[in-house]
């Protein structure tokens, strides 16, 4: 196969909120994710990041929009039809305990998908539990522990030999290294590195913490408020990013030079995210965005595709130029800075 492996078309998943109307947790998301790529999804607590990863996996069902998998729209389909398919995309989840039945060793806890999709017999399970414990840092002597008796790392090391114990071609990893000691974190980001060079299936990573994406990710997508603000290769994104919101972002991202780190200065944002329940007309970040125009307060800007980088760029802000200049944002304060750029007429 030569197509993408995973297409997320318009996606969108709503939630009833009893009498306090509807959650708008995801709002028309749309991207792809290539054969051996890793796409890393960013934004703040409440953005919706998760809820995509659960909607691609079905875990929830869509309000609207498309999900396909290898070319086929999973979408719809019925538990049933869902369960072939499931072995092609695994999820790596957020809390490495509460993922684990703590009643089941971590042994069989690996094997349980081998067993669902039929992989063979009990000593072709044995073996591939073997060196999937040997691929993911586990040692053989541990496959009779159960959770509680591993530590934070041991348990989302477990999380991922399970996951990739049917060698999917799509692994979703739901924030895996938030619920970590600092000092753990980067033991488990090197090691999905090392399983995705190793292996080559494709990665959603979904995240918060920019320092880790910028390391993994191939491409960077932005979300705020439900909404896929920003799109682009990593490298773009870190070098030139162009919605506002981006910036103020990665102005937060610490350096690996505390002195740099010292002379950076922040953009920082007045308010907090408006309520999923009542989104504002037009950009939704305008509440929020130090240099909002009347037209930012009105009209909802689409996804442009700007010229440059290594690969498209794409960003959603009236204030971007025709040539993909990006607007200036006064660091320091959340005070509007000097205008000194054409309004784009996209």
């Amino acid at each position: 196969m030569t197509g993408p492996v995973l297409e997320v078309t318009n996606l969108v998943k709503h939630f009833p909120a009893g009498g306090r109307g509807t959650v708008h947790a995801v709002n028309d998301v749309s991207f792809t994710i290539g054969q051996g790529e890793v796409l890393g999804l960013v934004g703040e607590s409440g953005s919706g990041k998760s809820t995509v990863g659960r909607a691609i996996m079905r875990l929830v069902d869509p309000t609207a929009g498309s999900i396909k998998l290898l070319g086929t729209d999973i979408t719809t389909l019925s538990r049933a039809r869902m369960r072939p398919l499931r072995r092609q995309m695994h999820m790596v989840f957020q809390d490495p305990y509460s993922s684990l039945n703590p009643r089941i060793p971590i042994g069989e806890i690996v094997a349980e998908p081998l067993r669902q999709h039929r992989w063979g017999d009990r000593r072709q399970i044995d073996r591939r539990v073997a060196e999937v414990f040997d691929q993911c840092g586990l040692r053989t002597e541990l496959r009779h522990r159960f959770p509680h008796e591993l530590s934070g790392g041991q348990r989302q090391r477990v999380g991922i030999a399970r996951a990739l114990s049917v060698n999917p071609k799509l692994l979703i990893a739901d924030e895996p290294t938030s619920a970590l000691d600092v000092s753990v974190r980067a033991a488990i980001i090197n090691l999905l590195m090392d399983l995705q060079r190793d292996l080559g299936f494709s990665c959603l990573f979904i995240t918060h913490d920019l320092s880790a994406v910028r390391f993994i990710a191939d491409r960077i997508a932005v979300m705020y408020v439900g909404r896929l603000v920003e799109i682009g290769a990593g490298r773009d994104i870190f070098a030139d990013p162009k919605m506002p919101y981006t910036q103020a972002l990665l102005s937060a991202a610490p350096l690996p030079n505390p002195r740099r780190q010292r002379r950076r200065e922040r953009i920082l944002l007045g308010g907090e995210l408006p309520s999923a329940t009542r989104l504002p007309p037009g950009c939704a970040f305008h509440t929020r965005c130090p240099i909002a125009v009347g037209e930012c307060r009105t009209e909802q800007p689409e996804l442009v595709s700007y010229p440059g980088g290594e690969s498209a760029h794409a960003a959603a802000c009236r204030l971007i130029a025709q040539d993909g200049t990006a607007p200036h944002v006064a660091r320091g304060s959340n005070r509007p800075g000097p205008r000194t750029f054409p309004l784009s007429t996209t």
